[in-house]
């Protein structure tokens, strides 16, 4: 059965807002995401949906109100249209904040990508 899973991992957390830093943490959502897609399930990061509206909405920097605006709303609402949460990577209150929503919603969570079904 395939899933559509939100990736949920650090995007700002231990960057100081560091772009290369920010560039590693998308890289590593999108390399869940295409294993996740490779067995067999459509994946999504609230990152591919919000950065290219952050931008458009003419942020100049991490964290600023156009920033605010769409970030973490963007991945509340794709959340609520996914059928699970893969959480990876280290500490991320917003990454964790997605898994409490999951929780709340009775959405599948998983930890590790060995534990989603292929």
């Amino acid at each position: 059965m395939s899933l559509m899973i939100l990736v949920a991992g650090p995007y700002r957390s231990g960057t100081g807002d560091d772009p290369v830093k920010l560039a590693a943490h998308v890289d590593a959502m999108n390399e869940a995401a295409l294993n996740l897609f490779r067995a067999g399930h459509l994946p999504v990061t609230g990152e591919a949906l919000a950065l290219p509206l952050i931008q458009l909405a003419g942020s100049t920097e991490v964290g600023d109100p156009a920033f605010d605006e769409i970030f973490h709303p963007i991945a509340r609402q794709l959340l609520s249209r996914c059928d699970a949460v893969l959480r990876i990577g280290g500490p991320s209150a917003g990454a964790d904040e997605m898994v409490e929503q999951a929780r709340a919603e009775g959405k599948r969570i998983f930890t590790r990508l060995e534990d989603v079904p292929a």
